[in-house]
């Protein structure tokens, strides 16, 4: 039976051909980055992450890892805690040691490439009672890796943990971990956003469970719900080339907070069809509607020919450039904290 190739909207290619493979080496050759600056690390808040089931709190782990808390659940993205990617070391220890982390009950995967999925690293967080979340076609894969308590999305999909729903939507990229499986499971981001009814969805008996338990958090947390709201609508962007949906997530969605990828954009000629640039990033954090932008995907890996400086500057240029108001950027140190409830209130 064919594999199923998954494919971007409007069948936009990130295919590259041989000579531009050898073109971008010859130009790289002739580079010299300065890796001087590092992305600052914080010491984690473990004690309170540890504690905290009502706040809504954002730590950056590194690259497009984070550890989320939100309405009850301790959620994981991307997870890369490895030392290595490639040939390149990382450029910073996570913000969170593996063993630190809190026990988890969903991790959400945007897509299958190395430095968004370590399968070491997944091992080390996944507990019996910890549900996977990956876009369709992966889940065969991740079983036969021995990850039995898994869903696979589809775009536009949503599943209801307790009081969060979760959406799989959009993003334009492509994946591959071997010679023969390009493109044979799909890539997107997630949308959380509070499930105002708190009713169980029809899904597996993994979400079912994880949403009573949610559920009985959200209710333990409740008495003071009418005085601190609802927690904001959050959007992980995954890996992304800019694209026209960032305007049709910000339709569907309300979103508050955004978390957008800003580096391996250089060679732009290379790698403009997979990766935003930082300038692309703000326009599609504008074109989402949302409220605040916390800049990932840089100053972890060496993956293309930026350096984590580069990308802040130009960030930073271009917001000056549109009139954003600093405050509605949030860049994080590795192992900083945002405390959303708080923090969103004083940027609106």
């Amino acid at each position: 039976m064919p594999k199923i190739r998954y494919n971007n909207i409007d069948n936009v290619s990130t295919d590259k051909t041989l000579k531009e493979f050898k073109q971008w080496r010859e130009q790289r050759r002739r580079k010299v980055k300065d890796y001087s600056y590092k992305v600052p690390k914080h010491e984690p808040e473990l004690d309170y992450l540890h504690a905290n089931r009502e706040e809504t709190t954002i730590t950056w782990i590194g690259h497009s890892t984070f550890f989320i808390q939100y309405y009850g659940l301790n959620i994981v993205t991307d997870p890369v805690w490895a030392e290595k990617m490639g040939f390149q070391r990382r450029l910073g220890v996570p913000g969170i040691p593996i063993q630190d982390i809190p026990p988890l009950d969903v991790i959400l995967i945007s897509h299958s490439h190395y430095d968004h999925l370590h399968l070491a690293s997944l091992r080390k967080l996944v507990t019996s009672k910890t549900l996977l979340i990956v876009p369709d076609g992966l889940k065969r894969k991740m079983i036969r890796k021995g990850f039995h308590r898994c869903q696979e999305m589809k775009w536009w999909e949503h599943m209801v943990l307790g009081g969060v729903k979760i959406t799989f939507v959009p993003a334009q990229h492509w994946t591959r971990r071997t010679l023969f499986d390009t493109n044979t499971s799909h890539w997107g981001g997630y949308v959380l956003e509070p499930n105002h009814a708190v009713h169980v969805s029809e899904e597996s008996a993994a979400a079912r469970e994880i949403a009573e338990k949610s559920a009985s958090n959200v209710q333990k947390s409740s008495g003071d719900e009418q005085a601190a709201g609802y927690p904001p609508v959050l959007y992980f962007v995954g890996d992304t080339g800019y694209f026209k949906e960032f305007k049709t997530i910000g339709e569907r969605f309300d979103i508050d907070v955004t978390l957008m990828p800003i580096g391996a954009y250089d060679p732009e000629w290379f790698m403009t069809s997979q990766h935003v640039t930082p300038e692309e990033a703000l326009q599609g954090f504008v074109e989402t509607g949302s409220q605040l932008m916390v800049p990932m995907h840089y100053g972890t890996f060496k993956l293309a020919d930026d350096t984590p400086k580069e990308a802040l500057d130009r960030l930073e240029m271009e917001r000056e450039r549109l009139g954003i108001v600093k405050e509605r950027i949030r860049v994080l140190g590795h192992g900083e904290t945002l405390h959303i409830r708080h923090e969103a209130a004083d940027t609106e």
